[in-house]
């Protein structure tokens, strides 16, 4: 009973799960308060900004927090500006503009929300949703009829 130990090698072993470890398959890029980055994010599931960017990113989310100054591309399917943003946004899902937030430039989104106070700006565009193509197809079957078959019908 006592003689026998268990060698713990790393914290799951343990029973403890590393905290600053994102889950498996997630892709997260953060950054901080005080970083300043120019250039391109690729394959990004989040992207949180609480510094400086001037960047181009397709991501599924995006978070500019109160601290953050982002410019540039960016197509997203969700985006929380807190902060404040200058350029293209192209938004699939929902766009929320906080208390504070601050978005310029050509916005396209699906759906909005500003909050009181936050600061929308520049060329706006709602966008529609995007149809299955099952659907345009079949409406398309519909409306095109050969002129063949137009013609056996006269």
């Amino acid at each position: 009973m006592f003689d026998k130990k268990k060698d713990y090698t790393s914290n799951e072993d343990k029973g403890l799960s590393d905290v600053f470890r994102p889950a498996k398959g997630s892709a997260k890029v953060i950054i901080g308060n005080g970083v300043s980055i120019t250039g391109e994010i690729k394959k990004a599931d989040e992207v949180q900004i609480d510094g400086e960017a001037d960047i181009t990113m397709k991501t599924d989310n995006i978070v500019i927090g109160n601290t953050g100054k982002c410019k540039g591309n960016i197509e997203t399917h969700n985006a929380d500006i807190w902060g404040t943003f200058d350029g293209d946004l192209k938004a699939s899902g929902t766009l929320t503009i906080q208390e504070d937030g601050n978005a310029t430039g050509t916005i396209e989104y699906q759906k909005m929300q500003i909050k009181l106070g936050g600061k929308l700006s520049g060329d706006i565009k709602m966008s529609d949703k995007i149809q299955s193509i099952k659907t345009e197809k079949k409406e398309t079957d519909d409306n095109n009829v050969s002129l063949q078959n137009s013609i056996k019908k006269e």
